[in-house]
């Protein structure tokens, strides 16, 4: 299935240039990889506003999936969950447990992890971790799921 994939980097350091932006680049890497399409990508502060408005510019630019990486931790500046919580229409849980439990099998730090997936207007959001490497593993745990999700959020006729 042809999903285009907005990419959304929640970083304050990747934003004012601090540190190069990683996690996008990986991601796009992996939604190339499984065929999909990346239409918007953006990389923004941890701030509330900023992940709002670009989740909603995604959305009414097409993208059927968006990924955020970053944010989902416990640091004071992580909000990228409540950002999306405060916009959706309603939440997954099956994606953070999914994606937790799995990532618990590689560090014990996955505990921390507050990752989730969300129905936002017409989209289907999965927030990610901020390391590269734990944003592709956690992808590669719930991608089984991505196709019928996206589809219930276009309001897609399914046959499952």
């Amino acid at each position: 299935m042809q999903i285009p994939v907005g990419i959304i980097t929640v970083s304050d350091r990747a934003t004012t240039g601090e540190y190069d932006d990683l996690g996008g680049p990986a991601l796009k890497e992996a939604a190339q990889k499984y065929g999909w399409q990346v239409l918007s990508e953006a990389i923004v502060p941890d701030e509330t506003a900023r992940i709002q408005e670009t989740i909603r510019a995604f959305s009414d630019q097409g993208c059927a999936l968006i990924l955020a990486t970053g944010g989902t931790g416990v640091a004071v500046r992580d909000v990228t969950p409540e950002a999306i919580r405060a916009i959706m229409r309603v939440e997954i849980p099956g994606f953070g447990e999914a994606m937790r439990r799995e990532s618990m099998k590689i560090t014990p730090n996955a505990i921390l992890s507050r990752s989730l997936g969300a129905i936002v207007e017409r989209s289907l959001v999965i927030a990610l971790p901020g390391k590269p490497s734990g944003a592709v593993e956690c992808l590669s745990f719930v991608v089984g799921a991505i196709p019928h999700a996206v589809a219930l959020a276009q309001r897609v006729p399914t046959s499952c």
